[in-house]
């Protein structure tokens, strides 16, 4: 099979990649002209956890290829997975003029039958869309060329993208059409060997789906840390509480530690999109309403512990932060809480030294010289004030608390993620802010 995917970002690049790895030949295609010429070069301008091999690895067979120019690679291709971005507008809703300008093209390009599939997370309603844009430039052609639109949302996170699409644990298609059922089907045959299944489905179905499910863990998220927040004030420990309800089958233990807050390019995205398409047909999602105010609320969390510590009185103080990512084995600083952490510390006057082991190039890209940024977690806690530990890196699990204690100034630590021991910090005389659990104060 020879198949395109339109898009070179964090979803375009990932698939393309996996399924070049299964004996498909792979073009991916960018109007960016500089990244197809990095990406052709060998560099991979995105950081994920086993991409860089199967990368090199398929270039070399040549099942991998890259290029700016989508028409001229819809020849014998047999599907196109439009992969761009759907960037949030001011109000909250997916901006669709990436996906259906490349339905447009497709449209003016194709010559023979194809499955044109949506991978990009797009609004309930969109592949309708897709399916008026391309079908009107072939009436404006004058041709007559049938075609298929499918849905087919990714469910890839970030830090396990590649195992989680090489080994799924589902596949969901929204089609409505036997014939790109097979042509899918045949697709994504060498994913399904483990066992797990492959939901064919309305379209409209599917893209809710992939809504629904990171709405869901965000709901999850956000839950978890209001009920952190309210173990603090009533003196209960959050730790002992997740794993009270987590042991309930029906609850189950994902995604309830608490925290700082959800970031990354999906949740804050999806709730808002989801948030908007229901406001725009007269229905007020009042939970996710409240979930997306939590979580604004919770990336304060640790700046609040941290100015009511010092009495509001911050200015010409120095703080080290630990971990820039919104999460860990990703790069990704979009709508990370360290952003809302460091931006708050800066207005309040203060001096901040961080250290992330993957994040640091796009952490300068992002905040410039406003920041410090050290070599490592050691150097951060030089002199500073105290330690914010704002992703939990697994580097950062055991430190070396005697080498901390003399680094830094003030015995003090704000752990975000809830990841140290309460009673080996007690014996060390460190003062101790965790979430939803009681702090140490020496």
């Amino acid at each position: 099979m020879k198949i395109a995917v339109v898009g070179t970002g964090y979803v375009g690049l990932v698939s393309g990649t996996c399924f070049a790895e299964t004996g498909v030949d792979v073009v991916c295609v960018d109007v960016n002209q500089q990244k197809i010429e990095k990406l052709n070069n060998g560099q991979i301008p995105i950081y994920e956890p086993g991409l860089e091999d199967i990368f090199k690895r398929n270039v070399e067979k040549g099942r991998l290829q890259f290029s700016t120019d989508l028409a001229s690679n819809l020849k014998d291709t047999d599907v196109v997975f439009i992969a761009v971005g759907t960037p949030p507008d001011e109000d909250g809703s997916a901006d669709l003029k990436y996906v259906l300008g490349v339905a447009g093209e497709i449209g003016r390009s194709m010559d023979h039958y194809m499955v044109v599939v949506t991978k990009s997370t797009v609004p309930v309603g969109t592949s309708v869309k897709v399916k008026n844009a391309i079908q009107a430039e072939l009436e404006k052609r004058g041709v007559d060329i049938g075609f298929d639109v499918a849905s087919n949302p990714e469910f890839l996170k970030e830090g396990s993208a590649v195992q989680d699409f090489l080994r799924p644990d589902r596949i969901v298609i929204g089609t409505d059409s036997e014939k790109a059922q097979t042509v899918m089907k045949r697709l994504y045959k060498p994913f399904l060997l483990n066992g797990h299944p492959i939901l064919f489905m309305d379209i409209i179905s599917s893209e809710m789906t992939k809504y629904a499910a990171n709405s869901m863990l965000a709901t999850r998220i956000s839950f978890i840390n209001d009920i952190a927040n309210l173990c603090e004030i009533l003196g209960a420990d959050i730790d002992a509480v997740r794993k009270g309800i987590g042991s309930d089958p029906r609850i189950g233990n994902k995604f309830l530690y608490p925290g700082t807050g959800y970031g990354g390019s999906c949740f804050p995205k999806d709730v808002k999109a989801l948030i908007r398409t229901a406001d725009e047909n007269g229905h007020s999602l009042e939970i996710l309403k409240a979930v997306e105010a939590v979580n604004d609320r919770q990336k304060s969390i640790l700046f609040n512990k941290v100015k009511q510590h010092f009495d509001g009185e911050l200015k010409g103080r120095k703080f080290a932060i630990w971990g820039l990512a919104f999460k860990p084995k990703t790069d990704d600083m979009r709508e990370a809480p360290s952003l809302v952490i460091v931006e708050k510390l800066l207005e309040a006057g203060a001096t901040v030294v961080a250290y992330d082991p993957v994040a640091k190039e796009e952490a300068r890209r992002i905040l410039g010289d406003k920041i410090i940024l050290a070599k490592d977690e050691y150097e951060a806690c030089i002199d500073a004030d105290a330690l914010l530990l704002v992703t939990e890196w697994p580097e950062f699990r055991i430190p070396n608390f005697k080498v901390l204690g003399k680094l830094l100034k003030n015995k003090l630590i704000f752990d975000g993620r809830n990841i140290y021991d309460l009673a080996e910090l007690d014996e060390l005389a460190f003062t101790y802010y965790p979430v939803g659990r009681k702090s140490i104060i020496h």
